[in-house]
């Protein structure tokens, strides 16, 4: 009879699923926002103690970093989908309306974990503060980017500020953020988004068919 034993490693859970944790610890940012998350309920989520966690994935920050990653590949992936439409107006619908459903979706919390992940925190969390607004600011680049490329193909006017009309679609994204946050449902922020559509339609030549 052989009694040896064999020694189970230090520092994870048996069933240690990292993508799983990771999930967990999204949710939890998602819901108090980087300094609101506090490491006790990262823990109670995820399943792992304090060293668990650093050994698998670093300290606060970098696992918030990942964490992000996460987010932007996962449920904030329509963003990307969006700027891929043939057509400025639908990538403009393809946003807004994508917005809507995202950020009212029952699996998760509501809002957009990086417009209300940091936007109030100490002096402690600026370099958290400032991959969000890196972030954030990424995006309205590409979007930016995405509009100059459509008045290239002629399928907007090259009258239209490109920037402007970025950081617009940007600001009624962000503010449907906050509507969602306070309580708005899918339905009243798709009619939202799909009323900020139709002024921007009257107001800028969308010279392709809308689809």
């Amino acid at each position: 009879m052989n009694d040896s034993v064999t020694p189970r490693k230090r520092g994870r859970p048996a069933a240690f699923d990292y993508d799983m944790a990771l999930e967990q610890a999204m949710l939890v940012f998602w819901q108090h926002g980087y300094e609101g998350a506090s490491l006790s309920t990262l823990m109670a989520a995820m399943q792992m103690n304090k060293a668990s966690i650093y050994a698998a994935y670093g300290d606060k920050e970098a696992l918030f970093r990942k964490v992000v990653e996460r987010y932007t590949q996962g449920p904030a992936s329509f963003i990307t989908t969006a700027l891929q439409q043939p057509a400025a107006v639908l990538v403009i619908r393809a946003l807004l309306e994508g917005a809507a459903g995202m950020l009212t979706a029952d699996q998760h919390p509501a809002g957009c974990l990086v417009t209300k992940g940091a936007l109030a925190c100490s002096a402690e969390a600026g370099p958290v503060q400032g991959l969000l607004s890196g972030y954030r600011k990424a995006t309205e680049v590409l979007l930016t980017q995405r509009f100059e490329r459509a008045q290239s193909e002629r399928d907007l006017s090259a009258e239209i500020d490109a920037a402007a009309l970025a950081k617009l679609v940007m600001t009624v994204h962000q503010g449907m953020t906050v509507q969602a946050v306070s309580g708005a449902s899918a339905s009243e922020l798709l009619t939202v988004a799909r009323m900020a559509i139709q002024m921007m339609e009257a107001s800028y030549a969308f010279m392709a068919a809308k689809g």
